[in-house]
This record gives C-alpha cells, structure tokens and sequence, in this order.
C-alpha cells in the first residue's frame, strides 16, 4: 500500500503523523512510504532521517493525496484539504468530528475512509490512540493552569503549592479518567489542594487508593461542583464522552461567580468543551477571559511539546496502520475490534453514532458496511 505522511498545517501544531522509525517498520512490511517536506520538522525529525528510513520526501499535500491509498495526519484536515480527498482514500488521525460540522459534511460527501484515532477501542474498551495524548495534555493542562494563575497575566497571584504557611491554591479536576488523572497528579505533585470528580464509583474506590493523600477523589453531582468550582483557583476540564461533544457542566451563571482571576483549562474542547463560555484557542492566542475568569481552550495542546508528543504517538498508533495498510481498512477492520470502531466515515456512510446524532445525520451501524 502507498501511504503518506502530511505536514500539518493547522496553526502552531509542530506534531508529525509518524516517526522516522515508524517509516522504518511500514516499508519493512512492504509499504511505500511518502511524506511531505519538512513534515518532521517540528518534532525533530529532519528529511533526511525519513529518507535513511525508506520514504520518498514530496513537495505538496496535493502529490500525497493524489498518490497513496492512506494518508495520516495528526489533526483533522484543514478546509484547504477537503478537496484533495479522493473517494475511497483512507484518512486515519483525529478527527473529533461532533463538535465540526463542516468537517464532518466534508467527509460524507468526499466518499472516503475516515478512521479516528480518537474512537479507536482496545480490548477492555479504553482508547489506546488518545491516551498517550491525553496523558500529555493532562500534564500540560496543570503546568498552563499553574502559569495564568500568575498576576503577571492576569490570574490570581497565587503559587499553587503555597509555601510555608501559606495555604497551597485550590484545584479542581473534572473527571477522573486519564487526562484528570495525569492532571491531578501534577497538581499534587506541585503541593496544590486538589479535588478529583467523577461519576463512577469504581473508579473513584481505585484513585483512592493511589493518588496522593492532597488528592480528594469526590463523587461529582451539580450541588457539589457548583460549591468546589466557586472556591477554586484552577478548574481543569477533562471530561470526555468517546465520539460524542463533551457535557457542558460549568455553566454561565458558576462562572460569575467564581474568583477574579481564577483559570479554567478545558481539555475537552476538542470535543466542543465542558464550559458554557469555552470556545477553541490556538498556542499564539491561548487565553481570553470571561466575567474576570482566564480561559485556556487551546484544542492541540500537545503540540506544544511535539518531540514527547510524535513519539508517544507513534508508539501507539503504528501497529494499527501497520495492519490497516497490511490487510486494507475492510479485512483490518473485521479482524481488529479497534480499527472497526475507529470506523467513523465510511464512503459517504456515517457509521459512528455519536456523531451522526451531532448533527441529525442518518445513521449506518459500521457492519453494513463491512
């Protein structure tokens, strides 16, 4: 199969689609590698590496989508790519495409293949292709949160840990699974006070156990939220519902009244944000601010640490190309319970239901088309 490696081109995403390691293994199963110039240049990979490995360096998106029968992204394709999509041609990165209507319309109407990384099941139902990211965006979410707090931009002039007697500041973590994980633990590890909300008990019996003893695994409810939300000085939002917008939980009227100067991070802008106010920023633009409260929404936070971030997800997202390009998208998918629900687009059909409740869409269950 010919595969292609685009550079990305939404704005300040440093991240490359493959390693030059990654390139090394798909042409060792016989697949001819293209990727675009400068590709990897972000992320520290120059051509060259890439040609050592086995690619062939192309000039333009165009010649990739012109030539090869799937081609990874990191993000979702960007308007200037719509049209380049050829019928039947595999697409396989994030999409998230609930929250994109013009994305998603695209893809119905273009015919191809769009496999999401972001729906992509393992074995115990987890999502193995957004984990690595989430745990980056996690951490991140607590290092930025941490920053805005500072007066010089506008936050609350407070250090998060404190200092000796000093009280540390107040944080709140909006799901418990791996960003509010990742993102908890910076806090703790930084000497914050630190309330972790989720809905599942099990879940919340297990962070017990492990999180730290500055760490408050609560069960999440409106009555409680609203109280930990109004005293906090950080708010990190880290819900997600697979393939579906994200559940406004913080709504206008908390936001008026919580702290001047406080910071909320909604990771889950991706999928249209947990935040009433929250609207998608970019790393040249990241914050704005609303009622006095500083907004971080930048919706491709990893790609502000693209070295850490290309290579965790290659790690990942490697052995399901590898089979995608072994096998086709068809056989990959009816042998590999992961490929088959990474399956949001197909040829015109949308076959995850998430997002064709998004926008009222008809819906096709993915085994008809396989």
């Amino acid at each position: 199969m010919k595969v292609g490696i685009l550079k990305e081109i939404k704005v300040a995403e440093n991240r490359v689609a493959m390693t030059p390691t990654g390139v090394e293994i798909m042409v060792a199963n016989g697949h001819a590698l293209m990727v675009e110039k400068s590709a990897g240049g972000g992320s520290g990979f120059a051509d060259d590496a890439y040609l050592a490995a086995g690619a062939k360096i192309v000039g333009t998106p165009a010649e990739i989508y012109s030539q090869c029968d799937m081609v990874m992204h990191v993000k979702e394709p960007q308007p200037s790519e719509y049209d380049l999509v050829r019928e039947g041609q595999i697409v396989f990165t994030y999409f998230h495409f609930a929250p994109d209507e013009q994305l998603t319309r695209a893809f119905v109407k273009n015919k191809s293949i769009a496999i999401a990384y972001e729906t992509v099941e393992g074995a115990k139902g987890d999502l193995p292709l957004l984990t690595p990211m989430s745990e980056v965006a996690g951490r991140m979410s607590m290092q930025e949160g941490a920053k805005y707090l500072e007066r010089f931009y506008g936050g609350r002039g407070i250090l998060l840990g404190g200092v000796t007697g000093v009280a540390p500041a107040s944080v709140v973590v909006i799901g418990g699974g791996v960003v509010g994980t990742n993102a908890a633990q910076m806090a703790c590890g930084l000497g914050a006070k630190v309330y972790l909300l989720d809905t599942n008990l099990d879940r919340l019996r297990y962070l017990s156990e492990v999180m730290p003893k500055n760490c408050f695994p609560m069960m999440s409810n409106p009555t409680i939220l609203r109280e930990l939300v109004l005293d906090a000085d950080v708010v990190i939002g880290a819900v997600l519902v697979a393939g579906t917008k994200a559940p406004k939980l913080v709504t206008r009227e908390m936001l008026k009244l919580m702290k001047k100067g406080a910071v909320i991070v909604d990771v889950a802008i991706d999928q249209g944000g947990c935040f009433e106010t929250s609207k998608a920023t970019t790393h040249q633009d990241p914050v704005y601010v609303i009622d006095g409260v500083i907004h971080y929404c930048v919706a491709n936070m990893p790609g502000a640490v693209p070295v850490t971030s290309t290579m965790a997800l290659t790690n990942a997202t490697l052995p399901y190309a590898v089979q995608i390009a072994n096998k086709g998208w068809k056989k990959a998918a009816q042998d590999n319970h992961g490929v088959k629900t990474g399956l949001n687009i197909v040829q015109g059909k949308v076959t995850y239901k998430g997002v064709a409740d998004a926008f009222s869409l008809e819906y096709t269950p993915v085994t008809e088309v396989l």
